[in-house]
């Protein structure tokens, strides 16, 4: 699904060029699961957005279920973006005064309004918030509002999902429903999912760990056994 071939990417800085990528060669199978770790400055977040159709390299390809991405004009690049890739942010995103269901519609806005409706509360039942729909992020606890960024990533019905420290702001019992619901849309419907994160105990969830520094990927390793997350009341 996902081949990078000895890509590159460099920032101007006034005078000064920054190598953020130095020549990564990396393939990410369909289905697959995957953390990216390294420290800040490794290249990973810079990694995430290429994958992700935010940017494109400098050199080197990035081909994506067949496509060159790097050959894509503007429009061609969001739409691809839009169509296959879906992003969970540390963050959360969510706008404060709009309902949970509001903040899931939004991917949708130029949609048919009947399906759109409909398309974000069968979001929402997949990560267990149908019965929270109505409620505003600040009514709702920090691992609800990540699960409602997941819904809204997944609205779109992508067939990759890149979250970015899905779980950095989280307590322990938060992080570990969110990571139960990230293998379970892995598992069950075949979503490729790559994980961006400084935390091993987040990385051990996956299948599959890439470690990057100073821009290059320095080792990966395959993981056994991955750690199931258990979290209760996320059945639907």
């Amino acid at each position: 699904m996902i081949e990078l071939e000895n890509v590159t990417k460099i920032y101007q800085m006034g005078k000064l060029e920054v190598a953020a990528l130095n020549g990564v060669t990396l393939s990410i199978g369909e289905g697959e699961m995957v953390a990216i770790m390294g420290r800040s400055g490794s290249g990973k977040s810079t990694m995430m957005n290429l994958i992700g159709c935010l940017d494109v390299p400098t050199s080197g390809r990035y081909i994506l279920e067949g496509e060159d991405v790097g050959q894509l004009s503007d429009d061609r690049l969001a739409a691809v973006r839009n169509r296959k890739v879906g992003f969970v942010f540390q963050t959360y995103n969510l706008l404060a005064r709009s309902t949970a269901l509001a903040n899931v519609e939004l991917p949708l806005l130029y949609g048919n309004g009947k399906d759109r409706r409909r398309r974000s509360l069968e979001a929402l039942d997949r990560v267990g918030l149908a019965d929270r729909a109505g409620h505003r992020p600040p009514e709702l606890s920090g691992g609800e509002q990540q699960r409602v960024g997941i819904a809204r990533a997944l609205v779109k019905q992508p067939s990759i999902l890149l979250a970015d420290e899905p779980t950095g702001n989280l307590d322990s019992r938060s992080s570990e429903e969110i990571m139960a619901i990230l293998q379970a849309l892995n598992r069950e419907e075949g979503i490729t999912v790559i994980i961006v994160t400084h935390e091993p105990e987040i990385a051990e969830h996956t299948r599959r760990v890439i470690y990057m520094r100073d821009g290059k990927v320095i080792d990966e390793k395959t993981v056994a056994q991955p750690r199931q997350a258990v979290a209760r009341g996320l059945e639907r």
